[in-house]
């Protein structure tokens, strides 16, 4: 991240796949019943919920937080891709009349947290040849 450009782009990236992940918390962690709905259907209801809510909230945090923004970014697109399998292979694009909102926030969180993984990628680089000299 050099130039002033990148910094403002990735701190878009960041703030949009942060709060929409961390808009749904509320919802995983109160156990509303569209969570209720989602998770029961894909038979990992609670444990599910209250995983990929806890998943989620380490993942803004970790994008939020600048040292780590790779490591959040690199978790925030498994989570979102779990998410965008489960809607295309089990629940459906919408669910209960939510007009696909929940798809679309996937959708955006995985595009911001690949773009972020490309703009920070050379962090996980230099970790990576970190770990393979140490072995």
């Amino acid at each position: 991240m050099k130039t002033t450009t990148q910094q403002i782009i990735s701190w878009i990236l960041r703030l949009l796949a942060a709060i929409l992940m961390l808009q749904t918390l509320f919802f995983k962690f109160t156990a509303a019943p569209e969570s209720v709905y989602i998770f029961s259907t894909l038979k990992m209801e609670p444990w599910g919920r209250l995983l990929t809510g806890i998943a989620e909230l380490v993942a803004s945090i970790l994008i939020l937080y600048p040292s780590t923004i790779a490591f959040g970014a690199l978790l925030g697109l498994g989570i979102m891709s779990g998410a965008m399998l489960s809607h295309l292979l089990v629940l459906g694009i919408e669910i209960q009349g939510d007009g696909g909102q929940l798809f679309l926030y996937a959708v955006l969180v995985w595009i911001s947290c690949l773009m972020l993984l490309l703009l920070h990628k050379q962090v996980l680089l230099q970790i990576l040849h970190k770990w393979r000299k140490a072995e």
